[in-house]
């Protein structure tokens, strides 16, 4: 089964790599970006047919390696 994942940083924390893209954006004429915000995306096969598990296995993959706890939240579709 196929799962794919969205990591982005929590709101309130400081994003200085979407902040350098805004900026890089703005300079090629694009001036009407209100926030620019970068994360991460995974697409990950699983071998599992169950999608109840293969969502699990992907949220314990997300809470191990995949996303910094701290900072960063997930979302698996």
């Amino acid at each position: 089964m196929k799962v794919k994942i969205l990591v982005t940083l929590k709101t309130g924390v400081l994003d200085p790599q979407g902040k350098a893209i805004q900026q890089t954006l703005n300079g090629m004429g694009f001036n009407n970006l209100k926030e620019v915000r970068q994360g991460k995306y995974f697409d990950i096969e699983i071998n599992e047919n169950n999608e109840s598990k293969a969502k699990s296995i992907a949220e314990d993959m997300c809470k191990k390696l995949l996303a910094n706890l701290v900072i960063e939240d997930f979302k698996i579709i």
